[in-house]
């Protein structure tokens, strides 16, 4: 599933063309996604401006001119493909081609504004379906279910190490299994979260609360953590992302960050840290892949 960093790479890429543009005609061309089109779905849309472009945690709003949100998750395998009015794909340094079934081209958006001379459109292909689009009120935003009660933004500024020793502080829950949490930090995904306790020398099996101190305070691993975390995520999304199956970005590039994983679908390799001679490991947690080394990543965090 594309996490944080693939979803604000799509954002950005698709945020000079449909920021400010109107949304003249939509086709809706099936009833459902992963679940159905909102009722008036295409009636809603239709005639509106998109206002604003914007992201929290791993779905996509369009603000609109009607005071409504359009909220939008990739799935599995959802993208975004972006084409002018003469038919010419938004430009790329590197392009690579996308599904291009017209079955699994579900959603199409015709844009048009003064920036887009010719119009524009924007279209949502998934081939499995997994992603779904829903409409509501921004007033009524926060309440809705898939944004209602996510946690901090990793990329905000709240999130520092004493903000993760307050989530963390006495939990018992394995340190990975803390931080895909959405209730406690929106947004990561166990990509990056793998990375991230790699750079910050942790291991992901530890009871989370052990990286917090007998006075409630962060231990040095939680210090490194929480730069780790903004860090990967950063260097992520300045790379593009992370091509790993079905992720494209929104104009059919390939995200490169998956040449920079340090742990992560690295079994048996050795540990790229300089002064470790360990090798990395695969365990499963919570029915997932953790990769991460054994000698360099230590149980908890306090004495480091």
């Amino acid at each position: 599933m594309p996490e944080l960093p693939e979803v604000e790479t799509v954002r950005r890429g698709l945020a000079p063309v449909m920021e400010g543009a109107r949304i003249v005609r939509v086709e809706q061309r099936r009833a459902n996604l992963r679940t159905p089109f909102p009722e008036g779905f295409v009636a809603r849309l239709e005639g509106a401006t998109v206002t604003a472009l914007s992201r929290r945690a791993k779905y996509l709003l369009a603000d609109l001119s009607t005071g409504a949100v359009l909220i939008a998750h990739l799935g599995m395998s959802g993208s975004f493909r972006v084409r002018g009015g003469a038919g010419e794909e938004t430009p790329g340094v590197f392009h690579h081609g996308r599904d291009k079934a017209a079955t699994h081209d579900h959603v199409v958006f015709h844009l048009d504004g003064p920036h887009l001379p010719g119009g524009a459109t924007v279209t949502y292909n998934d081939p499995r379906r997994f992603g779904f689009m829903d409409l509501v009120e921004r007033a009524d935003l926060p309440a809705h279910p898939s944004i209602a009660g996510l946690g901090v933004e990793p990329l905000g500024n709240a999130l520092d190490a004493d903000l993760l020793a307050r989530l963390f502080s006495e939990r018992s829950t394995p340190l990975k299994s803390a931080l895909l949490d959405q209730r406690l930090i929106a947004g990561l995904g166990n990509i990056y979260v793998c990375e991230a306790l790699w750079r910050a020398g942790l291991d992901p099996r530890a009871a989370a609360g052990t990286t917090v101190t007998t006075a409630g305070a962060p231990s040095a691993g939680l210090v490194r953590l929480a730069a780790a975390i903004r860090a990967v995520l950063e260097e992520a999304i300045a790379a593009g992302g992370s091509s790993l199956r079905d992720h494209r970005q929104a104009n059919g590039e390939l995200g490169y960050f998956q040449h920079a994983f340090s742990v992560y679908d690295r079994e048996g390799s050795p540990c790229p840290r300089p002064t470790c001679d360990g090798v990395i490991e695969r365990v499963v947690q919570s029915g997932r892949s953790t990769f991460f080394c054994p000698r360099c990543q230590r149980r908890g965090g306090r004495g480091r």
